[in-house]
Protein backbone atom coordinates (compact mmCIF):
# COMPACT_ATOMS: atom_id res chain seq x y z
CA UNK A 1 0.00 0.00 0.00
CA UNK A 2 1.02 3.50 -0.82
CA UNK A 3 1.81 6.00 2.10
CA UNK A 4 0.07 8.89 2.33
CA UNK A 5 2.04 12.45 3.52
CA UNK A 6 0.78 15.58 3.56
CA UNK A 7 3.77 16.92 2.24
CA UNK A 8 6.63 15.40 0.59
CA UNK A 9 9.98 17.06 -0.09
CA UNK A 10 12.55 16.02 -2.80
CA UNK A 11 16.04 16.85 -1.50
CA UNK A 12 17.34 17.31 1.81
CA UNK A 13 19.97 20.50 0.70
CA UNK A 14 20.02 23.71 1.39
CA UNK A 15 16.38 24.39 1.44
CA UNK A 16 14.97 21.27 2.16
CA UNK A 17 16.29 20.71 5.44
CA UNK A 18 14.47 23.90 6.51
CA UNK A 19 11.16 22.93 5.01
CA UNK A 20 11.57 19.74 6.73
CA UNK A 21 11.99 21.52 10.34
CA UNK A 22 9.61 24.22 9.14
CA UNK A 23 6.76 22.27 7.92
CA UNK A 24 7.32 19.63 10.88
CA UNK A 25 7.08 21.99 13.51
CA UNK A 26 3.85 22.45 15.21
CA UNK A 27 3.08 18.88 14.58
CA UNK A 28 -0.25 19.25 12.37
CA UNK A 29 1.15 17.41 9.39
CA UNK A 30 3.31 14.11 7.83
CA UNK A 31 5.99 15.15 5.99
CA UNK A 32 8.59 12.63 3.46
CA UNK A 33 11.61 13.98 3.12
CA UNK A 34 14.06 12.16 -0.19
CA UNK A 35 17.68 11.98 -0.06
CA UNK A 36 19.48 10.63 -2.66
CA UNK A 37 22.34 10.45 -0.50
CA UNK A 38 22.98 9.10 2.64
CA UNK A 39 24.13 10.68 5.87
CA UNK A 40 26.36 13.94 6.78
CA UNK A 41 28.17 11.86 9.59
CA UNK A 42 31.00 11.82 8.72
CA UNK A 43 34.36 13.18 9.34
CA UNK A 44 35.49 15.42 6.14
CA UNK A 45 32.04 16.44 6.05
CA UNK A 46 32.03 17.87 9.83
CA UNK A 47 35.37 19.18 9.74
CA UNK A 48 35.17 22.73 8.41
CA UNK A 49 39.14 22.18 6.37
CA UNK A 50 37.44 18.66 4.68
CA UNK A 51 36.05 20.49 2.03
CA UNK A 52 38.92 19.14 -0.07
CA UNK A 53 38.33 15.89 0.20
CA UNK A 54 34.53 15.95 0.36
CA UNK A 55 35.03 18.02 -2.87
CA UNK A 56 35.75 14.73 -5.09
CA UNK A 57 33.69 12.20 -3.20
CA UNK A 58 31.10 10.45 -5.01
CA UNK A 59 29.47 9.34 -1.48
CA UNK A 60 28.75 12.33 -0.74
CA UNK A 61 28.97 14.41 -4.34
CA UNK A 62 27.10 13.78 -7.71
CA UNK A 63 30.16 14.82 -9.25
CA UNK A 64 28.41 16.05 -12.38
CA UNK A 65 30.85 17.01 -15.24
CA UNK A 66 29.89 20.21 -17.45
CA UNK A 67 29.64 19.71 -21.32
CA UNK A 68 32.70 21.95 -23.28
CA UNK A 69 32.65 25.41 -23.58
CA UNK A 70 33.50 27.40 -26.59
CA UNK A 71 34.68 30.61 -24.81
CA UNK A 72 36.44 28.68 -22.09
CA UNK A 73 39.29 26.64 -24.47
CA UNK A 74 36.67 23.63 -25.30
CA UNK A 75 37.40 22.55 -21.68
CA UNK A 76 34.92 20.90 -19.49
CA UNK A 77 34.28 21.66 -15.87
CA UNK A 78 33.66 19.76 -12.74
CA UNK A 79 30.74 20.80 -10.88
CA UNK A 80 30.70 19.04 -7.15
CA UNK A 81 27.21 19.45 -5.81
CA UNK A 82 26.05 17.80 -2.07
CA UNK A 83 24.58 14.13 -2.36
CA UNK A 84 24.38 13.78 1.35
CA UNK A 85 21.68 15.36 3.87
CA UNK A 86 22.17 18.79 3.86
CA UNK A 87 22.99 18.73 -0.02
CA UNK A 88 25.84 21.06 -0.84
CA UNK A 89 25.73 23.06 2.29
CA UNK A 90 27.49 19.89 3.70
CA UNK A 91 30.17 20.37 1.05
CA UNK A 92 30.51 23.73 0.58
CA UNK A 93 32.98 26.54 1.32
CA UNK A 94 31.00 27.71 4.01
CA UNK A 95 31.10 31.18 3.29
CA UNK A 96 28.30 32.97 4.47
CA UNK A 97 27.26 35.85 2.35
CA UNK A 98 23.42 37.13 1.59
CA UNK A 99 23.95 39.56 -1.44
CA UNK A 100 22.85 42.75 -2.05
CA UNK A 101 19.51 44.82 -1.32
CA UNK A 102 19.58 45.89 -4.93
CA UNK A 103 19.74 41.73 -5.65
CA UNK A 104 16.30 41.36 -4.00
CA UNK A 105 14.63 44.05 -5.19
CA UNK A 106 15.59 43.73 -8.28
CA UNK A 107 13.76 40.36 -7.96
CA UNK A 108 10.68 42.51 -6.58
CA UNK A 109 11.11 44.62 -9.73
CA UNK A 110 10.75 41.83 -12.17
CA UNK A 111 6.93 40.86 -10.94
CA UNK A 112 7.79 39.13 -7.53
CA UNK A 113 6.11 41.23 -4.74
CA UNK A 114 7.15 39.93 -1.56
CA UNK A 115 10.61 38.85 -2.83
CA UNK A 116 11.93 42.64 -2.28
CA UNK A 117 15.36 43.04 0.83
CA UNK A 118 12.96 44.70 3.19
CA UNK A 119 10.39 41.25 2.63
CA UNK A 120 13.36 38.81 2.78
CA UNK A 121 15.78 40.20 5.16
CA UNK A 122 13.27 38.77 8.11
CA UNK A 123 13.92 35.42 6.97
CA UNK A 124 17.43 35.31 6.68
CA UNK A 125 17.28 37.10 10.46
CA UNK A 126 15.22 34.08 11.75
CA UNK A 127 17.98 31.35 10.67
CA UNK A 128 20.33 32.99 11.89
CA UNK A 129 22.46 32.55 15.19
CA UNK A 130 25.13 35.16 14.36
CA UNK A 131 28.63 34.86 17.42
CA UNK A 132 28.84 38.97 16.62
CA UNK A 133 25.18 39.67 18.02
CA UNK A 134 21.94 40.18 17.17
CA UNK A 135 21.26 43.68 15.48
CA UNK A 136 19.14 45.39 12.74
CA UNK A 137 20.45 43.25 9.80
CA UNK A 138 22.04 40.10 11.90
CA UNK A 139 19.43 37.47 13.67
CA UNK A 140 20.29 35.87 16.95
CA UNK A 141 19.19 32.94 18.23
CA UNK A 142 18.68 31.02 15.38
CA UNK A 143 19.56 27.05 14.44
CA UNK A 144 22.14 28.11 12.14
CA UNK A 145 25.50 29.20 13.39
CA UNK A 146 27.47 31.79 12.15
CA UNK A 147 30.66 33.23 13.14
CA UNK A 148 33.93 35.30 12.68
CA UNK A 149 37.08 34.71 12.24
CA UNK A 150 38.01 37.90 14.04
CA UNK A 151 41.88 37.48 15.11
CA UNK A 152 41.79 33.84 14.10
CA UNK A 153 43.25 34.86 10.33
CA UNK A 154 46.14 34.00 8.62
CA UNK A 155 49.05 36.69 8.92
CA UNK A 156 48.86 37.42 4.81
CA UNK A 157 44.77 37.65 4.86
CA UNK A 158 45.15 40.36 7.44
CA UNK A 159 48.37 41.83 5.28
CA UNK A 160 45.93 41.65 1.90
CA UNK A 161 43.15 43.15 3.84
CA UNK A 162 45.44 46.18 4.41
CA UNK A 163 46.59 46.48 0.87
CA UNK A 164 43.11 46.67 -0.42
CA UNK A 165 42.06 49.14 2.16
CA UNK A 166 45.29 51.14 0.83
CA UNK A 167 43.76 51.47 -2.49
CA UNK A 168 40.78 53.43 -1.00
CA UNK A 169 38.32 51.05 -0.50
CA UNK A 170 35.95 50.97 2.93
CA UNK A 171 36.42 48.74 5.58
CA UNK A 172 33.30 46.67 6.25
CA UNK A 173 32.85 44.84 9.34
CA UNK A 174 29.90 42.45 8.07
CA UNK A 175 29.44 42.17 4.52
CA UNK A 176 25.82 40.88 5.78
CA UNK A 177 25.08 44.21 7.65
CA UNK A 178 23.60 47.66 6.23
CA UNK A 179 25.45 47.65 3.16
CA UNK A 180 28.39 44.89 1.13
CA UNK A 181 30.64 46.64 -0.12
CA UNK A 182 34.02 47.51 1.14
CA UNK A 183 37.10 44.89 2.83
CA UNK A 184 36.80 42.23 5.36
CA UNK A 185 36.65 39.20 6.79
CA UNK A 186 34.35 36.74 5.77
CA UNK A 187 31.56 34.83 7.98
CA UNK A 188 30.90 31.12 8.27
CA UNK A 189 28.52 28.78 8.49
CA UNK A 190 30.30 27.01 11.60
CA UNK A 191 30.94 26.81 14.97
CA UNK A 192 33.75 25.43 17.60
CA UNK A 193 35.30 24.07 15.12
CA UNK A 194 32.36 21.68 13.31
CA UNK A 195 30.49 22.87 9.84
CA UNK A 196 26.50 24.32 10.37
CA UNK A 197 25.24 22.64 7.71
CA UNK A 198 20.88 22.83 6.66
CA UNK A 199 21.30 19.04 8.14
CA UNK A 200 22.63 19.86 11.89
CA UNK A 201 20.98 22.89 11.60
CA UNK A 202 17.51 22.29 10.72
CA UNK A 203 17.14 18.75 9.95
CA UNK A 204 18.76 17.36 13.26
CA UNK A 205 16.17 18.58 15.61
CA UNK A 206 13.52 18.07 12.82
CA UNK A 207 14.38 13.94 13.02
CA UNK A 208 13.03 13.95 16.59
CA UNK A 209 9.04 14.44 15.21
CA UNK A 210 7.10 11.51 14.88
CA UNK A 211 5.68 13.54 12.29
CA UNK A 212 8.40 13.27 9.93
CA UNK A 213 10.19 10.48 7.80
CA UNK A 214 13.16 10.35 6.34
CA UNK A 215 14.26 8.74 3.94
CA UNK A 216 18.57 8.51 2.32
CA UNK A 217 19.71 6.66 -0.72
CA UNK A 218 16.50 7.37 -2.28
CA UNK A 219 16.41 8.69 -6.26
CA UNK A 220 13.65 10.22 -7.02
CA UNK A 221 12.47 9.58 -10.63
CA UNK A 222 9.34 11.28 -11.72
CA UNK A 223 6.32 13.39 -9.69
CA UNK A 224 3.29 11.64 -10.54
CA UNK A 225 -0.17 13.35 -11.08
CA UNK A 226 -3.57 13.39 -11.84
CA UNK A 227 -4.54 15.68 -15.00
CA UNK A 228 -1.78 18.17 -13.97
CA UNK A 229 -2.08 17.82 -10.24
CA UNK A 230 0.55 16.66 -8.09
CA UNK A 231 -0.49 13.55 -6.63
CA UNK A 232 3.54 12.17 -4.95
CA UNK A 233 6.32 10.92 -6.01
CA UNK A 234 7.91 7.67 -7.21
CA UNK A 235 11.56 7.02 -6.44
CA UNK A 236 14.09 4.41 -6.10
CA UNK A 237 15.09 2.55 -2.37
CA UNK A 238 17.01 -0.26 -1.88
CA UNK A 239 16.83 -1.63 -5.35
CA UNK A 240 12.51 -1.26 -5.25
CA UNK A 241 10.63 1.23 -7.06
CA UNK A 242 8.28 2.82 -4.49
CA UNK A 243 5.86 5.52 -5.10
CA UNK A 244 4.39 7.99 -1.92
CA UNK A 245 0.82 10.13 -1.56
CA UNK A 246 1.07 13.88 -0.84
CA UNK A 247 -2.72 14.90 -0.05
CA UNK A 248 -1.44 18.89 -0.17
CA UNK A 249 2.10 19.44 -1.96
CA UNK A 250 5.07 18.21 -3.34
CA UNK A 251 7.85 20.08 -3.04
CA UNK A 252 10.89 19.83 -5.09
CA UNK A 253 13.80 21.04 -3.36
CA UNK A 254 16.77 19.27 -5.51
CA UNK A 255 18.89 22.54 -6.57
CA UNK A 256 19.54 24.15 -9.35
CA UNK A 257 21.07 20.99 -11.01
CA UNK A 258 18.54 18.47 -9.95
CA UNK A 259 15.14 20.49 -9.55
CA UNK A 260 14.72 21.27 -13.49
CA UNK A 261 15.95 17.70 -14.22
CA UNK A 262 13.34 15.79 -12.04
CA UNK A 263 10.85 18.27 -13.88
CA UNK A 264 11.37 17.80 -17.30
CA UNK A 265 11.51 13.57 -16.02
CA UNK A 266 7.87 14.35 -14.93
CA UNK A 267 6.62 15.61 -18.08
CA UNK A 268 7.03 19.40 -16.96
CA UNK A 269 9.24 21.32 -19.51
CA UNK A 270 10.13 22.26 -23.28
CA UNK A 271 7.69 20.07 -25.15
CA UNK A 272 9.60 19.16 -28.43
CA UNK A 273 12.17 18.46 -25.99
CA UNK A 274 10.23 16.30 -23.90
CA UNK A 275 9.07 14.03 -26.39
CA UNK A 276 12.93 13.87 -28.02
CA UNK A 277 13.24 11.49 -25.10
CA UNK A 278 9.77 9.88 -25.21
CA UNK A 279 8.86 11.39 -22.02
CA UNK A 280 4.59 12.43 -22.01
CA UNK A 281 4.15 16.07 -21.97
CA UNK A 282 2.03 16.79 -18.92
CA UNK A 283 2.28 20.73 -19.23
CA UNK A 284 5.14 22.70 -21.88
CA UNK A 285 7.04 25.00 -20.18
CA UNK A 286 9.81 26.17 -21.97
CA UNK A 287 11.88 27.77 -19.72
CA UNK A 288 12.81 24.29 -17.60
CA UNK A 289 16.21 24.15 -17.26
CA UNK A 290 16.95 27.78 -19.04
CA UNK A 291 18.44 31.20 -17.61
CA UNK A 292 21.58 29.05 -15.63
CA UNK A 293 22.95 31.58 -14.01
CA UNK A 294 26.82 30.78 -11.97
CA UNK A 295 29.67 33.15 -10.65
CA UNK A 296 32.71 31.61 -12.72
CA UNK A 297 36.08 33.03 -10.89
CA UNK A 298 39.32 32.57 -11.19
CA UNK A 299 42.58 34.51 -10.22
CA UNK A 300 46.27 34.62 -9.32
CA UNK A 301 48.95 32.43 -7.58
CA UNK A 302 51.79 34.23 -5.52
CA UNK A 303 55.12 32.75 -3.84
CA UNK A 304 55.33 34.47 -0.54
CA UNK A 305 57.99 35.23 2.03
CA UNK A 306 56.27 34.83 5.22
CA UNK A 307 54.39 31.19 6.17
CA UNK A 308 51.01 30.40 5.33
CA UNK A 309 48.26 27.23 5.36
CA UNK A 310 50.46 25.76 2.91
CA UNK A 311 53.29 25.12 5.60
CA UNK A 312 51.08 23.60 7.87
CA UNK A 313 49.13 21.45 5.51
CA UNK A 314 51.73 20.67 2.56
CA UNK A 315 53.37 16.90 3.04
CA UNK A 316 51.17 13.69 5.12
CA UNK A 317 53.09 14.36 8.82
CA UNK A 318 51.88 17.98 9.11
CA UNK A 319 48.50 16.81 7.59
CA UNK A 320 48.16 14.01 10.13
CA UNK A 321 49.53 16.22 13.13
CA UNK A 322 46.54 19.14 12.71
CA UNK A 323 44.31 16.07 12.15
CA UNK A 324 45.28 14.66 15.53
CA UNK A 325 45.07 18.52 16.73
CA UNK A 326 41.90 18.85 15.54
CA UNK A 327 40.11 15.65 16.69
CA UNK A 328 41.43 16.15 19.90
CA UNK A 329 40.84 19.68 21.12
CA UNK A 330 39.35 21.14 17.75
CA UNK A 331 41.55 24.01 17.43
CA UNK A 332 44.43 24.56 14.48
CA UNK A 333 43.84 25.14 11.17
CA UNK A 334 41.47 22.75 10.18
CA UNK A 335 38.55 24.43 12.14
CA UNK A 336 37.86 27.30 9.36
CA UNK A 337 37.71 27.24 5.79
CA UNK A 338 40.50 28.79 3.48
CA UNK A 339 38.35 31.67 1.77
CA UNK A 340 39.15 34.00 4.58
CA UNK A 341 38.96 37.61 3.83
CA UNK A 342 37.92 39.57 0.46
CA UNK A 343 36.15 42.57 -1.16
CA UNK A 344 33.37 43.73 -2.67
CA UNK A 345 33.84 46.65 -5.09
CA UNK A 346 33.28 48.08 -8.29
CA UNK A 347 35.22 47.42 -11.21
CA UNK A 348 35.28 50.69 -12.60
CA UNK A 349 34.15 54.10 -11.00
CA UNK A 350 30.48 54.22 -13.29
CA UNK A 351 29.62 51.04 -11.59
CA UNK A 352 26.31 52.02 -9.52
CA UNK A 353 27.02 49.13 -7.14
CA UNK A 354 30.17 46.52 -6.54
CA UNK A 355 30.30 44.32 -9.52
CA UNK A 356 33.09 41.93 -8.26
CA UNK A 357 34.16 39.96 -5.31
CA UNK A 358 37.52 39.17 -4.51
CA UNK A 359 38.98 36.29 -1.90
CA UNK A 360 41.53 37.05 -0.21
CA UNK A 361 42.94 33.07 0.22
CA UNK A 362 46.33 32.09 2.58
CA UNK A 363 46.72 28.73 0.51
CA UNK A 364 47.74 27.89 -2.89
CA UNK A 365 47.21 24.20 -4.40
CA UNK A 366 47.59 22.04 -7.09
CA UNK A 367 43.94 20.40 -8.05
CA UNK A 368 43.80 17.06 -9.04
CA UNK A 369 43.62 16.61 -13.08
CA UNK A 370 40.55 14.17 -12.87
CA UNK A 371 38.05 15.05 -10.26
CA UNK A 372 36.47 12.02 -10.18
CA UNK A 373 39.35 9.47 -9.28
CA UNK A 374 40.61 12.77 -7.39
CA UNK A 375 41.79 12.33 -2.99
CA UNK A 376 41.46 15.94 -2.08
CA UNK A 377 44.04 19.29 -2.95
CA UNK A 378 47.75 19.64 -2.32
CA UNK A 379 48.83 22.21 -1.15
CA UNK A 380 52.21 23.64 -2.75
CA UNK A 381 55.14 22.53 -1.09
CA UNK A 382 56.06 26.54 -0.70
CA UNK A 383 54.56 29.21 1.24
CA UNK A 384 51.69 30.78 -0.94
CA UNK A 385 48.58 32.34 -1.18
CA UNK A 386 45.89 32.81 -3.98
CA UNK A 387 44.17 36.02 -4.60
CA UNK A 388 40.49 35.15 -6.78
CA UNK A 389 38.09 37.35 -8.70
CA UNK A 390 34.10 36.30 -9.13
CA UNK A 391 32.10 39.18 -11.13
CA UNK A 392 29.12 39.48 -9.15
CA UNK A 393 26.35 39.37 -12.04
CA UNK A 394 27.29 37.76 -14.73
CA UNK A 395 25.02 38.83 -18.02
CA UNK A 396 25.57 34.86 -20.00
CA UNK A 397 23.04 32.91 -19.45
CA UNK A 398 23.71 28.76 -20.11
CA UNK A 399 20.86 25.86 -19.65
CA UNK A 400 20.92 22.32 -17.57
CA UNK A 401 18.52 19.27 -18.84
CA UNK A 402 18.09 15.91 -18.43
CA UNK A 403 20.51 13.64 -21.60
CA UNK A 404 17.70 11.07 -21.08
CA UNK A 405 14.79 9.64 -19.97
CA UNK A 406 16.89 7.53 -17.30
CA UNK A 407 16.71 8.67 -14.23
CA UNK A 408 20.52 8.08 -13.64
CA UNK A 409 22.18 9.73 -17.01
CA UNK A 410 24.04 12.79 -16.32
CA UNK A 411 22.71 15.86 -17.05
CA UNK A 412 23.77 18.17 -19.66
CA UNK A 413 25.17 21.53 -18.11
CA UNK A 414 26.00 23.90 -20.50
CA UNK A 415 27.90 26.97 -18.96
CA UNK A 416 27.91 29.78 -21.36
CA UNK A 417 30.75 31.58 -19.41
CA UNK A 418 32.19 34.60 -20.74
CA UNK A 419 29.97 34.95 -23.76
CA UNK A 420 29.10 38.75 -23.70
CA UNK A 421 31.48 41.63 -24.06
CA UNK A 422 30.94 43.24 -20.49
CA UNK A 423 31.32 39.85 -19.12
CA UNK A 424 34.52 39.58 -21.13
CA UNK A 425 35.39 43.37 -19.55
CA UNK A 426 34.26 42.84 -16.11
CA UNK A 427 36.40 40.11 -15.76
CA UNK A 428 39.59 41.58 -16.86
CA UNK A 429 38.88 44.13 -14.96
CA UNK A 430 38.31 42.89 -12.21
CA UNK A 431 41.37 40.36 -12.10
CA UNK A 432 43.69 43.53 -12.61
CA UNK A 433 41.86 44.73 -9.15
CA UNK A 434 43.29 41.55 -8.09
CA UNK A 435 46.62 41.66 -9.00
CA UNK A 436 46.67 45.44 -8.08
CA UNK A 437 46.37 44.16 -4.13
CA UNK A 438 48.99 41.84 -3.90
CA UNK A 439 51.16 44.95 -5.70
CA UNK A 440 50.22 47.35 -3.11
CA UNK A 441 52.02 47.43 0.39
CA UNK A 442 51.99 45.96 2.81
CA UNK A 443 51.47 42.98 0.58
CA UNK A 444 53.78 43.58 -1.77
CA UNK A 445 56.44 43.36 0.81
CA UNK A 446 55.71 39.73 1.50
CA UNK A 447 54.56 38.44 -1.94
CA UNK A 448 57.58 36.95 -4.07
CA UNK A 449 56.51 36.50 -7.49
CA UNK A 450 53.43 35.80 -9.12
CA UNK A 451 53.28 31.86 -10.20
CA UNK A 452 52.22 30.86 -13.83
CA UNK A 453 52.53 33.83 -15.68
CA UNK A 454 54.52 36.38 -17.05
CA UNK A 455 56.13 38.85 -14.04
CA UNK A 456 55.37 42.13 -14.28
CA UNK A 457 52.01 43.94 -16.08
CA UNK A 458 49.72 42.02 -18.19
CA UNK A 459 47.96 43.46 -21.32
CA UNK A 460 44.14 42.85 -21.61
CA UNK A 461 44.75 40.19 -24.11
CA UNK A 462 47.13 38.03 -21.40
CA UNK A 463 44.38 38.40 -18.87
CA UNK A 464 41.09 37.54 -21.34
CA UNK A 465 43.42 34.08 -22.21
CA UNK A 466 44.08 33.09 -18.65
CA UNK A 467 40.20 33.44 -17.75
CA UNK A 468 39.36 31.62 -20.73
CA UNK A 469 41.80 29.12 -19.55
CA UNK A 470 41.72 28.94 -16.06
CA UNK A 471 37.81 30.16 -15.09
CA UNK A 472 35.80 27.78 -13.75
CA UNK A 473 32.42 27.94 -11.79
CA UNK A 474 32.43 29.18 -8.30
CA UNK A 475 30.08 26.48 -7.32
CA UNK A 476 26.76 28.81 -7.42
CA UNK A 477 24.43 27.75 -10.02
CA UNK A 478 20.71 29.15 -9.82
CA UNK A 479 17.57 30.22 -12.08
CA UNK A 480 17.01 27.02 -13.84
CA UNK A 481 13.60 27.25 -12.36
CA UNK A 482 12.96 30.77 -12.47
CA UNK A 483 10.39 33.00 -10.67
CA UNK A 484 7.92 35.07 -12.22
CA UNK A 485 4.69 35.97 -13.15
CA UNK A 486 4.78 35.05 -16.80
CA UNK A 487 5.01 31.06 -17.87
CA UNK A 488 6.36 31.79 -20.94
CA UNK A 489 9.08 33.18 -19.57
CA UNK A 490 9.51 31.64 -15.82
CA UNK A 491 9.02 28.12 -14.20
CA UNK A 492 7.52 29.10 -10.67
CA UNK A 493 5.18 32.10 -9.68
CA UNK A 494 6.03 34.37 -6.72
CA UNK A 495 4.45 31.88 -4.51
CA UNK A 496 6.82 29.26 -5.74
CA UNK A 497 3.78 27.13 -7.58
CA UNK A 498 5.16 25.51 -11.01
CA UNK A 499 3.03 27.24 -13.68
CA UNK A 500 0.46 24.77 -15.44
CA UNK A 501 0.18 22.93 -12.52
CA UNK A 502 -1.68 22.42 -8.95
CA UNK A 503 0.20 21.45 -5.84
CA UNK A 504 3.34 21.38 -7.08
CA UNK A 505 6.10 23.82 -5.80
CA UNK A 506 9.72 24.46 -6.74
CA UNK A 507 11.65 25.83 -3.15
CA UNK A 508 15.42 26.31 -3.87
CA UNK A 509 18.00 28.27 -5.38
CA UNK A 510 16.97 27.51 -8.55
CA UNK A 511 14.19 30.01 -8.51
CA UNK A 512 16.02 33.06 -8.40
CA UNK A 513 15.44 35.75 -11.13
CA UNK A 514 18.74 36.54 -10.86
CA UNK A 515 21.93 35.48 -8.95
CA UNK A 516 22.70 37.13 -5.79
CA UNK A 517 25.48 39.14 -5.55
CA UNK A 518 27.84 36.60 -3.86
CA UNK A 519 27.57 33.16 -2.65
CA UNK A 520 24.13 31.60 -2.55
CA UNK A 521 24.10 29.20 0.04
CA UNK A 522 22.53 31.96 2.38
CA UNK A 523 19.96 32.91 -0.23
CA UNK A 524 19.11 29.56 -0.63
CA UNK A 525 18.28 29.00 3.14
CA UNK A 526 16.16 32.10 2.99
CA UNK A 527 14.15 30.69 0.21
CA UNK A 528 13.53 27.66 2.65
CA UNK A 529 12.24 29.89 4.92
CA UNK A 530 9.93 32.21 3.16
CA UNK A 531 8.81 29.15 0.93
CA UNK A 532 7.57 27.10 4.04
CA UNK A 533 4.45 28.29 4.24
CA UNK A 534 2.18 25.28 3.09
CA UNK A 535 0.11 26.06 -0.05
CA UNK A 536 -3.63 26.07 -0.17
CA UNK A 537 -3.42 23.19 -2.76
CA UNK A 538 -5.72 25.01 -5.37
CA UNK A 539 -5.00 24.77 -8.99
CA UNK A 540 -2.87 26.87 -10.66
CA UNK A 541 -3.04 25.94 -14.20
CA UNK A 542 -1.97 28.24 -17.44
CA UNK A 543 -4.46 27.73 -20.17
CA UNK A 544 -2.96 26.64 -23.51
CA UNK A 545 0.35 24.60 -24.32
CA UNK A 546 -0.12 21.53 -22.04
CA UNK A 547 -0.53 18.66 -24.04
CA UNK A 548 2.05 16.34 -25.17
CA UNK A 549 3.20 17.89 -28.25
CA UNK A 550 3.54 21.68 -27.70
CA UNK A 551 0.72 23.16 -28.78
CA UNK A 552 -2.58 24.13 -27.15
CA UNK A 553 -5.31 21.22 -26.33
CA UNK A 554 -5.85 18.53 -23.70
CA UNK A 555 -3.77 17.87 -21.44
CA UNK A 556 -2.06 14.37 -21.14
CA UNK A 557 -1.98 12.53 -17.78
CA UNK A 558 1.57 11.56 -16.24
Amino acid sequence: MEEQFDFIIVGAGSAGCVLADRLTADGRFRVLLLEAGGSDKRLFVQMPAGLGQVFYDPKVNWCYEAEPCQQMGGRTDFWPRGKVLGGSSSINGMVYIRGQREDFDDWARLGNPGWGYDDVLPYFRRSEDNDLGEDAWRGGGGPWKISSIAGREQPVVRLALDAAMARGWPANPDFNGERQEGVGLYQFSFRKGRRTSSATAFLDPAKKRVNLTVVTKALATRVLFEGREAVGVEYRHGGRTLTARARREVILAGGAVNSPLLLELSGIGDGARLQLHGIPVVHHSPMVGENLQDHVFTGFTYRTAIPTLNDSLNSLPKILFHGARYLFTRTGPLTFGINQGGAFVRTRPDQPRPDTQLYFIPLSFQAPAKGKSATGLRAHPFSGMTINASPCRPESRGAIHIRSADPDAPPVIHRNYLATENDVRTMIDSLRLADAVAHTQPLAGVVEERLFLPQGPLSDEQIEQWARQTGRTTYHPTSTCTMGPDPERSVVDPQLRVHGTSRLRVIDASIMPLIVSGNTNAAATMIGEKGRRPGAGRPHLTPGRTTDDHSPGPHRQG
